[in-house]
């Protein structure tokens, strides 16, 4: 049985393989080859793509999608082992994935990190506990890692690049208002070296590079698929010659759970907009984001209004790749 947890778990050839079935769902999107099959989709917060991507992608298959989001109509879920449960959770993930497992044939799970505790947060304890309770797969839907936003993102890429190998691609972090996870970040530096791309981290200080564990992780599929991945924050040296920009919002891991001090760090970087000028510096490059993005503060109107950006074929993409993998995991688990 397989998870989809992360995509460092996976090959590159599986992931090919999966895009590859993802763009020949794209041509032919309505195929009930799943039909009396099911999928819980866990939202622990907010979504928009991810729900209605996963929602409408198990209809075309001929699935069930059945949305639960804890506190709000279920009950409320504990993880941590051993808890004496005299809190707002009523019922422990123990019990759910037991459940789930007889009801469902597959689980999504979305739940953001509690930006409390990075080193609490960082091991990814929840989705970890609900495969290990799980008798079916599980999908993550973001957690401090956003896999499926991988696979969207590299179909989308190899829509408008072609092959990947030595393309640049700046990530840049972008300024909001309210601290963000890293878990697209991590996601992005992870894949794109994964499939051989020159990586540049864009970033106002060393505060806001990214954790080891996801650095550490990006070097070595750099070192081992001929991409690299380096660290600027000089705003021209991220941009030149870049063949796409990733743009997003995270927070300073230094002050992970202090969001005011957070703040005041970040608000002195709101030149990290993205904007004509310096997308000028690119090689004519394609410009995406996971979405939603806060115009004309992430990036200005002028460039999300133009031809360089990719978001909503991204987000598009998020369809095609999750019945892929919705297909994959069934078709493994049939064989097990």
């Amino acid at each position: 049985m397989r998870h989809f947890v992360t995509t460092q778990a996976w090959s590159i050839e599986e992931l090919q393989s999966l895009l590859s079935e993802a763009a020949t769902l794209k041509r032919d999107p309505v195929q009930p080859r799943l039909q009396g099959r099911t999928i819980a989709l866990l939202f622990f917060n907010p979504s928009l793509r991810t729900r209605t991507s996963f929602q409408i992608g198990a209809a075309q298959l001929g699935m069930t999608a059945v949305v639960l989001e804890p506190g709000k109509g279920v009950w409320g879920i504990e993880f941590d082992p051993g808890k004496v449960m005299d809190g707002d959770a009523e019922e422990h993930i123990v019990e759910v994935a037991s459940v789930l497992s007889r009801y469902c044939d597959l689980i999504g799970m979305r739940a953001f990190p509690g930006f409390k505790n990075w080193q609490y947060d960082r091991d990814d304890p929840l989705i970890k506990t609900l495969v290990r309770h799980s008798r079916v797969p599980v999908i993550n839907m973001e957690t401090i890692v956003h896999p499926c936003q991988e696979l969207a993102l590299v179909m989308t890429l190899h829509e408008r690049l072609g092959a990947l190998k030595g393309k640049k691609l700046c990530l840049t972090w972008t300024w909001q208002p309210q601290p963000e996870s890293t878990a697209v970040p991590n996601s992005i530096i992870m894949i794109a070296t994964k499939f051989g791309m020159d990586v540049t981290l864009l970033c106002p200080t060393p505060d806001y590079v990214l954790d080891e564990r996801f650095m550490k992780a990006a070097h070595e599929n750099a070192n081992a698929n001929d991409g690299r991945l380096s660290v600027t924050h000089q705003l021209e040296d991220g941009y030149a010659g870049a063949d796409a920009v990733y743009a997003t919002s995270w927070g300073a891991l230094p002050y992970y759970g202090n969001p005011e001090k957070e703040w005041s760090l970040s608000s002195a970087h709101k030149r990290f907009i993205v904007d004509e000028d310096k997308m000028a510096l690119t090689s004519n490059a394609i410009l995406s984001h996971c979405l939603p993005v806060r115009r004309n503060v992430e990036a200005t109107d002028a460039v999300i209004d133009s031809k360089a950006w990719v978001a909503i074929d991204e987000a598009e993409n998020r369809l095609h790749v999750q019945k892929a993998l919705m297909l994959k995991l069934l078709r493994a688990t049939e064989r097990s």
